[in-house]
């Protein structure tokens, strides 16, 4: 699995279409994203983590980079959002860092 995380608007979705060698509408055949989302709703985030690293491409949205939220509930899902990045991290056989469009392998190799 390839887990590829940044920012809001970083071109995570552009990059895996390129690496996957597919349009856009294509995408959700090869890959699922904002699995952050998720993560807040999520029980057992050892089990959400071992069934999205079924995916050939796993995208997240990187969060609580920012103010921390008064909202112990913002709190909650914004921790949530991380442990489950660091679960797909230590899962993926490639992990890529995008921002402003650039990758950064952080695990395994990539051929472009």
């Amino acid at each position: 699995m390839i887990f590829i995380f940044g920012p809001l608007y970083a071109g995570k979705r552009a990059f895996a279409c390129k690496l996957l060698h597919c349009q856009e509408a294509e995408l959700s055949r090869y890959a699922v994203w904002n699995v952050q989302e998720r993560a807040a709703q999520a029980q057992d985030l050892e089990k959400l983590a071992d069934e999205l690293a079924g995916h050939q491409v796993v995208i997240a949205t990187e969060i609580g980079g920012g103010i921390v939220p008064a909202d112990a509930g913002q709190r909650a899902a914004r921790e949530a959002a991380g442990r489950l990045n660091e679960l797909l991290a230590q899962r993926a056989d490639t992990v890529v860092r995008i921002f402003y469009g650039l990758p950064l392998v952080l695990k395994g190799s990539l051929s472009l």
